[in-house]
């Protein structure tokens, strides 16, 4: 017996006993009105209370509980106990319900649920920015009403839902790719997933393209040697023919070469994790191998000068950076012809490091700034091959100032020249203290006004 049905049967045995009592002491007439009169005080307080009870399921109202005697009481109480329990297990569904709706909304994926006439019931902000939807206002639309590509279209009616579907063009503002799949779930309801693979087609297209232009760059020296191979073998050649043909098959392995030893380097680069170090480089130093070696490959045919701060260094792997700064200024004796100037310089702009190499050369026209650091990527395939370049320079030179977090800005007029400018954050801009003596034993000038007070100057420009 629980304590309601204990409570109730104590009061009526004490209102029986109350009765009785009354009966004999005053008589049976009395007793019976005292019954009477004690039953209907009974039924309008039940009859109350049942209204105050009818008015709380109503209209219920959490943590507000009558307070009543006896019966009414224990009801009162136990109906609190009940509300307190399924009160907290809502909270928890809705608790589990937006971690849900988080987690969902943190998906790399874009997510659409649609109920069994298609019509959508709910999307996360990534399928928004996906399909162009609006997750309030497009509630209830059917799906082809909104995406209305053909391809998607049949798709989501036809057998292969649960399959891939590339759809192009989706962006607004520029071109995207995704890659939707339909997936049937619960009663006769589908959810949409979609997932942006923009980066991984241009990925996949670059790898298609660098595969290409590999294999068409080894193509061309292989068969000059498998043709002058022949000829050397079956042919009877002069001394002067021979040596000549010898000379040329010597120049075709040295390109091999070239863009073989280009191609390691730049996966090295690329497949190094490690930061570069903070190793110290004597940029004035480095830029006087340089122009050594520009000399030797322009064979005296142009006028290289060189303006270098001899107080501003930079840190950084020192042979990514000699690799980087030798591929611009080889590339500016490339393009220029003969007779033309070159002019490498190395200063602090506002605290950064900046190393420029300005050419009069050919120029770029200004649809091709944009990719010529993508490997092999020549403006003019012809006019590149006779200079001797493997078309892997600049995508060198982008990978290492990635690594050093320097940006290259490219400035350039058809006909005029061109400007590559390599900009060094601060942190990686240093000073350096140049004395007079190591002035003096600088084999190319410098400015007049350098001198040993030149680590000063540099500092005030620099700043702390």
């Amino acid at each position: 017996m629980n304590v309601i049905w204990a409570r109730a049967t104590a009061s009526l045995v004490l209102f029986l006993v109350l009765i009785g009592g009354v009966t004999l002491a005053l008589g049976v007439k009395v007793g019976l009105a005292a019954a009477v009169v004690g039953l209907l005080l009974h039924w309008g307080f039940a009859t109350y209370q049942a209204q105050r009870l009818w008015r709380l399921l109503d209209r219920p109202a959490y943590g507000t509980v009558p307070s009543a005697p006896g019966v009414w009481g224990e009801i009162y109480y136990r109906l609190f106990r009940f509300s307190k329990r399924w009160y907290q297990q809502v909270r928890d569904v809705e608790a589990q319900h937006a971690r849900f709706i988080e987690a969902i909304q943190v998906s790399p994926n874009g997510i659409i649920l649609l109920d069994n006439e298609q019509r959508i019931e709910w999307c996360n902000a990534n399928a928004e920015r996906h399909f162009g939807v609006d997750a309030e206002r497009d509630v209830g639309q059917h799906i082809t009403h909104l995406i209305r590509q053909p391809d998607f279209i049949h798709y989501i009616g036809s057998p292969r839902e649960g399959m891939d579907l590339r759809m192009s063009g989706m962006g607004r503002k520029f071109h995207k790719v995704l890659s939707v799949q339909v997936l049937p779930y619960g009663d006769h309801r589908k959810v949409v997933i979609s997932q942006d693979v923009t980066k991984l087609e241009r990925t996949d297209s670059m790898r298609r393209d660098f595969v290409a232009n590999v294999s068409h760059e080894l193509k061309t020296p292989l068969t000059v040697l498998a043709g002058f191979l022949e000829t050397v073998r079956e042919l009877p050649l002069s001394e002067a023919d021979r040596a000549r043909y010898l000379g040329l098959m010597e120049q075709q392995s040295l390109r091999m070469q070239a863009i073989v030893n280009d191609l390691l380097v730049l996966a090295h680069i690329e497949g190094d994790p490690k930061p570069p170090g903070e190793q110290r480089v004597n940029v004035r130093t480095l830029t006087q191998h340089l122009r050594d070696e520009a000399m030797g490959l322009s064979g005296g045919k142009h006028t290289i000068h060189l303006d270098i701060d001899p107080g501003v260094g930079i840190t950084g792997a020192e042979n990514e950076i000699a690799s980087a700064f030798g591929n611009l200024v080889s590339n500016a004796v490339r393009y220029t012809p003969e007779g033309g100037v070159i002019d490498v310089s190395w200063r602090a702009e506002d605290g950064y490091g900046v190393f420029t190499v300005t050419d009069d050369g050919i120029g770029i026209p200004a649809e091709h700034i944009p990719r010529l650091t993508e490997r092999f990527y020549r403006v003019d395939r012809s006019r590149s091959r006779g200079t001797g370049g493997t078309g892997l320079g600049l995508a060198i030179v982008k990978h290492v100032l990635q690594r050093h977090e320097a940006r290259l800005s490219i400035r350039s007029q058809v006909g005029r020249g061109s400007q590559f400018a390599v900009h060094f954050p601060r942190h990686r801009t240093v000073l350096l203290t140049v004395t007079d003596e190591e002035m003096d034993d600088a084999d190319y000038p410098y400015d007049a006004e350098v001198s040993a007070d030149v680590a000063a100057d540099v500092a005030a420009r620099i700043g702390d």
